[in-house]
């Protein structure tokens, strides 16, 4: 009884609690729609019938689209694809803001917005110190044979510091190697740093 006298009460009141709450059109949609140019609508979800001239016979009460203005970015003719491999590569990859829920370009993103495992977008850390906090309950991709192992690191020392294109893999020194002697020799599960490589000179021949 309460909600019947609601809906015959004022019109504004009317609006809000009526079934048909999305064909509501708040007064901010026009000024977001126009002065901002945002798209607060996909295609989809908005009759086209309503646009024109003689309008939809189904008439907003009925109609399940919503009969509403557009925003300038609905009805775009769909994107070409990009013919450069770089960009091509930017399409089968997962929007790492979209996993976030913080993406704002909604369907005009660049990256896909799909979960799909097999397009992940590269950890950052694990790419480049080789490990991961988060382990296996990371959002994004280990590409564990991305990136070579950096020899001089491994041995103790890169000259190259954060800028080296190889992976820095840290580990935990052997402390009875460190002390001088390790019972496991080369087969130590624990880092040694290792002073002995092989280095290739240049021969001059005369």
């Amino acid at each position: 009884m309460a909600a019947a006298d609601a809906l015959a009460g004022p019109s504004a009141l009317r609006d809000v609690i009526d079934p048909q709450f999305h064909q509501n059109n708040f007064p901010a949609e026009l000024h977001i729609k126009t002065e901002l140019g945002l798209k607060l609508d996909k295609d989809d979800q908005i009759c086209r019938l309503a646009l024109t001239p003689a309008g939809c016979p189904l008439g907003p009460l009925h109609c399940p689209l919503r009969h509403t203005n557009p925003s300038a970015q609905n009805f775009q003719p769909p994107r070409q694809l990009p013919t450069h491999p770089r960009e091509r590569e930017r399409l089968s990859t997962v929007c790492k803001h979209w996993l976030r829920g913080l993406c704002k370009k909604g369907e005009a993103c660049e990256f896909l917005h799909e979960y799909n495992l097999r397009r992940m977008p590269e950890c950052w850390w694990y790419a480049k110190y080789g490990y991961c906090s988060a382990g296996d309950e990371c959002l994004y991709a280990h590409p564990k044979e991305r990136k070579a192992e950096c020899p001089d690191y491994t041995r103790g020392f890169c000259k190259l510091g954060p800028s080296c294109p190889r992976k820095h893999i840290r580990k935990v020194a052997c402390q009875s190697y460190l002390t001088g002697f390790c019972p496991l020799g080369p087969d130590c599960p624990k880092g040694q740093s290792k002073t002995e490589h092989t280095s290739t000179k240049s021969i001059r021949t005369t």
